[in-house]
């Protein structure tokens, strides 16, 4: 790679930034200034008047680095495809800055947005994911009305927009540098990237939490907007075809580098159709807002949603260095990862009113019991699970090269499909709630498993004699069945427990007694979120339990180290979890706070069965 290009490169990022650094504290004058302030509202994150106009300074940055970056630097910087996309940019900028000022109606706003695009794909740029000019003619303007607002929506939260849209923007350089065919072809557009990257870097110094900027819809509809016509350049007549099928580097690569928003944007869009609300109507009901009900703080549950933009571009680069069956296997892994993830998020209570599929009216009792009990979506769950570790064990087994036996497996899979689906019924495994796994469960899949990797060898067997099959590839299938099954069951506990504790929120809480009355108490405080209270550990007056961890939580101490703990950790409430004795030592450890001036309230967990 070409040493001056790369320096060329920084020194227009250098220049974006500096002009961003610069111009953006500018911008939150005029605008306070201009009354041009976002008021706090019940339906929106901040909790204070913070100046918009941000989306100025992006702009202005963007736009005139790239301009000036091509008359003084003499490269490429004004092809047609790129005075084309820049004219777009610059009228969805317009658009959106006529929002920020005299709040136009939703409906004239996307009209503008299909009007811009149509026009934009009639002088000649448009995906071609299908062969169709029709069909890619209509997906070309769905990739850019959707991903202009998903960005739109994804500017929830101090920093959010600007820094997915930084990373994406990063990769998207980093994968042309990598895997075009002609870097000098694409010039204009790494210069315009470079020069994007450092107007969002600089605005970000005033916009991450806590923000003294937004960039308003004129910033939000302005980046969508270039980042859905830039990765539109990384299609398959400008990528050169680096060992992988061409449906995943045309499609894949641009998914996966502004993933986030996509994903975002479909979770709220469900989860609102299925608490009847509005897709447009705003709330605090983003992965962001869920991350922060879990507990994390407002920067953490962005630094995590930068961490899943920068996985989802990872995915983007590394499937380009992988054979198609490899990469198959490893993205398949990742969306299911993300999948359980942002279901689990989905579980979060973040509306007053219940679901739609917990109402029955206008559906049957039948379709409810089985959609809202997982019953049907398991199944379906498990067809995926089972056709990816067979597919897993014949890449293992041949050493990534299917091409030979790709028949067999073919064969094989509804077989071995249909042995599973039936053992898992047989062994109970749907009638399991994925929060209460425990050891039994993971028994019982076990039991599933073998039986149908048994059940399918003997079929198989019967049928073609086992001729042309491998007993290695049943062996892999079997380990690898069980951790999938087993791991899939356990992911809305493991994140439970690993998201929940460690963000938890509420008073923390100290556990007298590390045994059974014990154990109740701390699942009570991790179910019973009206307690408000944070589990921190146990101490117990048994000290060889000293250190040792119970469900999770150290043993802190005895009673003797009790001043020594509250100090430490903070502890705001003490449970007493036993019975014998429990009345009196709740008084006399309550006694023991007040004469030493601690504020420290004292409870005592009583169980009873009338």
């Amino acid at each position: 790679m070409n040493s001056i290009i790369i320096q060329t490169l920084l020194k227009v990022f250098m220049a974006g930034f500096a002009v961003s650094l610069a111009l953006t504290p500018l911008m939150r004058w005029v605008a306070f200034k201009t009354g041009q302030v976002a008021v706090p509202k019940k339906s929106r994150w901040h909790k204070k008047e913070t100046a918009l106009l941000g989306g100025i300074a992006i702009y202005i940055s963007t736009v005139g680095i790239w301009a000036l970056s091509g008359f003084y630097l003499n490269l490429d910087a004004f092809s047609r495809p790129m005075l084309i996309i820049m004219a777009a940019a610059t009228a969805i900028f317009f658009l959106g800055l006529a929002d920020d000022l005299v709040n136009m109606d939703p409906q004239h706003k996307l009209a503008g947005q299909i009007i811009v695009s149509a026009i934009m794909i009639f002088l000649g740029l448009h995906l071609q994911w299908t062969g169709s000019k029709t069909f890619d003619l209509l997906i070309s303007i769905l990739w850019l009305v959707g991903i202009t607002n998903a960005f739109n929506l994804l500017d929830n939260m101090d920093g959010l927009a600007a820094g997915i849209a930084f990373i994406g923007a990063a990769v998207l350089l980093v994968f042309l540098l990598l895997y075009s065919s002609s870097v000098l072809e694409n010039m204009g557009v790494l210069l315009t990237v470079a020069a994007f990257l450092g107007a969002l870097l600089g605005f970000l110094v005033y916009n991450f939490n806590p923000a003294s900027i937004f960039m308003g819809d004129a910033g939000s509809l302005f980046i969508g907007f270039l980042v859905a016509s830039l990765t539109m350049k990384v299609q398959g007549g400008e990528i050169a075809g680096r060992g992988i099928l061409h449906l995943i580097s045309v499609i894949a690569v641009p998914i996966f580098i502004v993933f986030i928003p996509i994903l975002d944007t479909t979770f709220v869009s469900i989860t609102r159709k299925l608490f009847g609300r509005s897709i447009s109507q705003g709330g605090r009901d983003h992965s962001s807002h869920r991350l922060v009900a879990v507990g994390f703080s407002e920067r953490k549950a962005v630094m995590l949603l930068y961490g899943f933009s920068m996985a989802s571009g990872a995915m983007a680069l590394i499937i380009q260095r992988l054979s198609p069956y490899v990469g198959l296997v490893i993205l398949s892994l990742y969306l299911l990862f993300v999948v359980f993830f942002w279901i689990y998020l989905g579980k979060v209570r973040v509306y007053e009113e219940e679901s739609i599929l917990s109402r029955k009216q206008g559906i049957t009792p039948v379709l409810v019991e089985i959609t809202y009990r997982r019953r049907l979506l398991e199944v379906l769950l498990d067809l995926v699970l089972v056709s990816l570790a067979y597919y897993t064990a014949y890449l293992l087994r041949f050493e990534g090269n299917l091409q030979l036996n790709f028949d067999m497996f073919l064969k094989s899979l509804p077989v071995i499909i249909a042995a599973q689906i039936v053992s898992s019924y047989f062994f109970g495994v749907y009638k399991g709630v994925w929060e209460s796994t425990d050891v039994n469960n993971l028994i019982d899949y076990g039991k599933a498993v073998t039986s149908a990797t048994v059940l399918t060898i003997l079929i198989l067997l019967g049928l073609y004699r086992f001729a042309g099959f491998s007993r290695a590839v049943f062996a892999i299938y079997w380990v690898l069945m069980i951790v999938f099954m087993s791991v899939s069951r356990l992911s809305f506990r493991l994140l439970d427990e690993g998201l929940g504790r460690r963000n938890g929120s509420g008073k923390k809480a100290l556990i007298y007694g590390a045994g059974m009355g014990g154990q109740l108490t701390l699942r009570e405080i991790e179910c019973n979120k009206a307690l408000g209270l944070k589990a921190v550990g146990f101490i117990d007056d048994n000290d060889s339990l000293k250190g040792r961890r119970i469900r999770g939580y150290s043993v802190l101490g005895t009673r003797e180290d009790l001043l020594r703990i509250v100090d430490r950790y903070g502890i705001e409430e003490l449970i007493v979890s036993f019975r014998e004795n429990g009345d009196q030592t709740k008084e006399e450890i309550q006694r023991y706070f007040e004469r030493l001036g601690k504020e420290v309230k004292v409870r005592q967990m009583k169980l009873t069965i009338q």
